[in-house]
Formats: C-alpha cells, sequence, structure tokens
C-alpha cells in the first residue's frame, strides 16, 4: 500500500484553520447585524454603574454595600433596615409584593452589593425595590439586542475596536469616539448624564459611520454590464434648433449623459428636476446623442407621452424620425422611427431593438414594467438561448427621469447605486405666491377667481374626494359641482376613476375656465393659461404633493397663485411650505416632517428612521462620508470587501 492511501490513524493531521475575517463576520451575523459598522453605531441604550458610591446625594442613584439589621414583613411589603458606609443612619430598604427569594436575601447578618435611588422619606433614608448586584466595580453598558447582554457585550469588546474601525475607513477620532461609547469611563459617563445621551462630537463620528456603511452596502448591490453599444451621436443639431439657451444645470447634465452613453458600460443614470426645470430637453438631447442608433422613451400617461411626442416633432432635427405609440393609438413608423415615445403600451407590442431606453416619471412604474421594456428592446442581446454569463450579458442604457424632487442627501447616497443628477435651476423665475386661507377668506377668493377667469385665465380647483366622506371635514367634487357650474362658465370636472379623463383635461386645456379634479393633474399635464390653483384640505397631503400640483401654475411665467384651504392655520407644514418655491428644499423639509426611512431595504417611504443620520439636516456628513468611501476601500482588507 502506498504511503498515501495508508489509513490517517496514528498520523499527526493539521488542524485546519478558519480565517479571522469569517469569524469576525459570523460574530456580526450572530449579533443580528450585516457590517462591522452597523454593529458599532448601535451604541448603548443605557449603562449601568456598579461602581461604589462614596458620597451621599439624596436622589441620585447610588451603588452600596448594605449589612442587614433587621426585617419585618407586612401585608404586599418587605421592610428591612440596612448598616452603609454611605451614611451613619441606617436606610430602609422597601420591597413590594416580595418573592419568596426575597426573605431568604434580606436574613439579619447578610451582606449584599445594592443598587438603587436613595430618598428622604420623612425622616429616614430611604430605598425602594433597589437591584441586587453580583459584583461591583464598573460600567455596564445596557444594548438593545436579540443576544444575552453578556454575549453581546463580548462581541462588540472584540470586535469594536478603534483598529478595526480604522480599517473600515473611520479616522482614529471618530473610532476613538465610538470605541468609547461602547467602554465609557468615569468622565464619559458624566458627560453622558449631562447631555442627557451622547454628546455632540459622539453623534456627528455616528451619523459619519452610519453614512459610510450605507454608501459601502449600496454600492455593493449596484452590478454593471456592457453596453449594447456606444451611443455618440452629435447633440449640436439639436440645441441650435432652440430659440433660448439651455440653463448651467440643462449643460451639466446633458454632457454627463453624453458621457454615460459613449462608454463601454451600459449607463444607469436618475435625473431629477424641479418642477419647470425643462428636464424634457434632457430627453430630447439623450435622444440626439443616441442618433442614428433607436431610443424608447415610456412615459406614464397618454397625455404627458403626447405631449413629449409633440415637443419631440418640434425640436428635435427633421432627419431624427419619431412614433408615438398609446393604447389603441399609433403616429409615425415604429420599426424605422430612431425615438419611439409611448405609454405601458409598448410593453405589448413588438419593438425594434434599442440601445437606449427612457423612463419618464419612473416612480409611477413597477420594476417589473421597467425590466420588461429592457427585454423587449434588447432581445437579440439578452436571449434566452447564450450560455453567456449573465454577468457578461450587454444591456441598453437606461435613463430615468422624475419632477419630484429628492433631497440632496437621499440623492447622495442613492448616487451609489444608480448616477444621479439634479436640475435645480429653471429656465425663468417662477412668479407664484402661495396663500394659507380658511372659510373666513373664501368671499375674497372667490373674487380673485372671478377677475382671473374673466381676464382669460384658467383656475384648478383641486378636491381631497371624488364622493362625500363623514371622516374628512371638506367637500368633495360631488358635492361641489353644483356650486362652481351655478357661479361660472366653462366648469369641467375629472378625477382619477374617470375613463375620459385625459379627454377633459384636453378640453379644459383648450377652452374651460375652472377645472374640478383630484391629484390626478398632480404629474404631466401642460396648462400654459393655468394661473391659480386652490388646494382643498391641504394639510392632508404631503409636501411632495403639494409642490406638484403647485408647479402646474404658472407653466411659461404666467403671474400665478396657490391658495392652501385648511381648517388647520397654524399647521406648520403648510407655514414652511408656503415660504418657499425650491423644490429640493421642500423634499428636505417633507422628511423633516415625516422623517426618513431604509433605502436598501427599500422603506424609504415608510417613516422607519436611520439610527443617527437625520436625512433632512445632515446633508454635509454625507457628502464627506461620500468622498471618504474611495479612500475607505483601499484601507479594508480583500477578504472584507
Amino acid at each position: 500500500m502506498k504511503n498515501e492511501d495508508k489509513p490517517l490513524r496514528g498520523r499527526k493531521q493539521k488542524k485546519r484553520t478558519v480565517p479571522s475575517a469569517c469569524i469576525e463576520s459570523e460574530k456580526i451575523e450572530k449579533a443580528g447585524f450585516s457590517s462591522l459598522l452597523e454593529l458599532a453605531v448601535h451604541t448603548p441604550s443605557s449603562y449601568i454603574d456598579t461602581r461604589l458610591s462614596t458620597v451621599l446625594s439624596i436622589g441620585e442613584v447610588h451603588t452600596f454595600e448594605a449589612e442587614v439589621m433587621s426585617v419585618s414583613r407586612l401585608p404586599n411589603r418587605l421592610v428591612a433596615q440596612v448598616r452603609t458606609r454611605l451614611s451613619d443612619r441606617p436606610i430602609e430598604i422597601t420591597i413590594f409584593h416580595p418573592k419568596p427569594y426575597h426573605s431568604a436575601l434580606f436574613k439579619p447578618g447578610l451582606r449584599h452589593f445594592l443598587q438603587g435611588k436613595i430618598e428622604r422619606f420623612r425622616s429616614k433614608l430611604q430605598v425602594v425595590n433597589p437591584q441586587k448586584l453580583s459584583k461591583t466595580g464598573e460600567i455596564v453598558p445596557q444594548y438593545r439586542c436579540r443576544l444575552r447582554q453578556d454575549v453581546h457585550r463580548r462581541i462588540v469588546e472584540s470586535l469594536v475596536t478603534v483598529a478595526n474601525l480604522t480599517g473600515e475607513g473611520l479616522d482614529e477620532m471618530r473610532a476613538a469616539l465610538i470605541v468609547r461609547a461602547h467602554r465609557p469611563d468615569e468622565m464619559w459617563l458624566k458627560l453622558y448624564r449631562r447631555y442627557g445621551g451622547v454628546g455632540p462630537k459622539t453623534v456627528e463620528a455616528l451619523k459619519f459611520a452610519e453614512a459610510l456603511d450605507y454608501f459601502r452596502r449600496l454600492s455593493g448591490k449596484r452590478v454593471r454590464f456592457p453596453a449594447i453599444a456606444r451611443l455618440k451621436g452629435s447633440v449640436e443639431p439639436f440645441v441650435e434648433r432652440l430659440p433660448f439657451e439651455l440653463t448651467d444645470d440643462q449643460k451639466r447634465a446633458i454632457e454627463a449623459i453624453r458621457t454615460d452613453l459613449g462608454g463601454d458600460t451600459a449607463a444607469r443614470r436618475m435625473v431629477v428636476g424641479d418642477v419647470g426645470s425643462g428636464k424634457t430637453m434632457v430627453i430630447l438631447a439623450s435622444a440626439a446623442v443616441a442618433y442614428p442608433q433607436k431610443s424608447v422613451l415610456m412615459a406614464p400617461t397618454s397625455i404627458l407621452a403626447r405631449q413629449l411626442y409633440e415637443e419631440a416633432k418640434k425640436w428635435l432635427p427633421d432627419f431624427i424620425d419619431i412614433a408615438l405609440v398609446t393604447q389603441g393609438r399609433e403616429e409615425g413608423e415604429v420599426q424605422q422611427a430612431h425615438l419611439i415615445v409611448g405609454t405601458h403600451a409598448l410593453l405589448y407590442r413588438d419593438l425594434p431593438d434599442a440601445p437606449l431606453i427612457m423612463v419618464d416619471e419612473q416612480h409611477r412604474f413597477g420594476t417589473e414594467q421597467r425590466k420588461m421594456l429592457e427585454r423587449l428592446v434588447a432581445k437579440n442581446h439578452l436571449s434566452s438561448g447564450t450560455e453567456e454569463p449573465l454577468s457578461k450579458k450587454a444591456k441598453p442604457h437606461y435613463l430615468q427621469f422624475s419632477a419630484t424632487p429628492i433631497p440632496r442627501t437621499q440623492a447622495m447616497l442613492e448616487s451609489a447605486l444608480i448616477d444621479v443628477t439634479l436640475i435645480e435651476s429653471t429656465p425663468f423665475v417662477k412668479n407664484v405666491s402661495t396663500h394659507i386661507v380658511d372659510k373666513s377668506g373664501f368671499a375674497a377668493l372667490l373674487g380673485h377667481i372671478r377677475n382671473e377667469t374673466e381676464a382669460g385665465r384658467q383656475v384648478l380647483v383641486v378636491y381631497p374626494l371624488v364622493e362625500e366622506s363623514e371622516h374628512i371635514g371638506y367637500r368633495s367634487i360631488g358635492e361641489s359641482e353644483a356650486f362652481w357650474k351655478e357661479r361660472f362658465e366653462g366648469v369641467y370636472v375629472t378625477h382619477g376613476k374617470d375613463r375620459n379623463k385625459d379627454e377633459v383635461l384636453q378640453a379644459f386645456a383648450e377652452k374651460g375656465r375652472i377645472l374640478l379634479a383630484t391629484t390626478v393633474i398632480e404629474v404631466g399635464i401642460s396648462l400654459p393659461k393655468l394661473s391659480t390653483i386652490v388646494i382643498v384640505g391641504a394639510e392632508r397631503m404631503g409636501l411632495a404633493t403639494l409642490h406638484q400640483l403647485r408647479g402646474r401654475v404658472s407653466r411659461t411665467g404666467l403671474r400665478g397663485y396657490c391658495f392652501l384651504f385648511t381648517h388647520d392655520m397654524q399647521n406648520e407644514r403648510l407655514k414652511s411650505f408656503a415660504q418657499t418655491t425650491n423644490g429640493f428644499e421642500i423634499a428636505r423639509l417633507d422628511l423633516k416632517f415625516r422623517k426618513s426611512g431604509d433605502l436598501l431595504t427599500g422603506k424609504m417611504q415608510s417613516g422607519k428612521e436611520f439610527v443617527w443620520l437625520d436625512m433632512a439636516e445632515d446633508e454635509e456628513i454625507v457628502r464627506s462620508a461620500k468622498n471618504t468611501l474611495p479612500a475607505a476601500e483601499a484601507l479594508r482588507p480583500k477578504s472584507s470587501q
């Protein structure tokens, strides 16, 4: 028998070693976290100071050694007199609803370490329901954790160290502050009690660590694919046709997209513009860059798709062929067109291969709808028959557009997952004033509406409900329709359940005076003569929705008015909203009032908070963490990346 075939009995076997990084990951996962920084930012919820007290302070919690002198039992309580080094006088220990083990603990002559608040009761010193300690002399952190306290503490002690945290990308000062929060000394505990929590420098360090951790985890979710094609079309013929100058923000967005589309990697970019910022021009410029190859643009409604189609026909060079696809209707030659504009109807017809997909108001579509469109326009590249690994399959460039501003902090965080461009400036300054009114100001409001309609301008009244409800305290469209039609001509009515809403909106745009609607009007429709919007029950709506509604007014520089009709004239949200027209500032305020959620789990709107990071207030901390990420990644060992 060859030596290698002999049984292993009696032979010394090498002990198998497990990499330390694996052990650390197992410990972190055991504690219920996905990263070391996430473990580190979950600091103790409280501290138990078990060091023996040396000075008596009435009303404070003390730790002391007590010798039982005498015991008496009364109905529902046990009273013991104990001797301590804190005072020459005995201290009365009162245990309400004592258990049998209390009788065994409090026997004359026995000694215990106790902790509790010493109060003066009548002429005596008293501690009610003290805690018995098994050992003293340390400050013990208490965590909200799924493991036993001692097990969780051991994991934290072994992993949350200055060396480990600096290895994760934190500077030594921030790392030391966080470690000290988990292992406080006497001075730290005094400051903790003074502030009623961790101090401002430690809070900043924890926020920075949390932001850095989010950036890292989001960037780890990003998957890059090769592009179907590099798009190198010229944008100049399109720009030269425009009778106006593009804003600096529009130019920056177009340049970023030109760089994306010209690369070998499939672009993934989100362009977020404020209401009226001119993102349509950026969409059309993207189609120009894609020429002579094809691009597809999907919009959420037929009326918005038609508006985009008309804008494309008006501004794009004549050599770019354009087609429109909506439910039951097509215009242009779809198979030959360079730009195909449509609604979700695009998903249910044969489409030519296109290396560029654009989705307007992308939040109005589900993830599956967007993926379905991607598969339709790249079917020759994504066929299931190929043996090419999924990570190597070419994909179309993907641009998503939104007129719903997001906080800059959210934009920076999302930039780890998808490239983000913000268009904050507008081609012209919108002259819109916002007023909060209640029923006492309704007569004056009616006078304003009459003046505007008689001058040939249009008015929109947005109601919270279509039909009567006894729960909200505001009239519905159904209850109010007769009132408006008795007093004004040219009154149109539509809502989300109206199958003919697109036709109603088009008719109103051409010849109407007053439109009664629900928030169906929130996004998309262009009403150049609209000067006034009245939002009924405004305090019931989110600030983002209010901003979108107000954005329907003064689209062409017309003097605009927004009236927030409410029963709550002192509403702080409405007051803040009325003071600014900047959509990104309003998005920040919206977060401030409803709190932020979790990008990683897709619960941004749920109200779930970060542990420390405030998305409404911590823009500079988030920016600093984003700038630190590349250097932080370089510091990390390869095994942990």
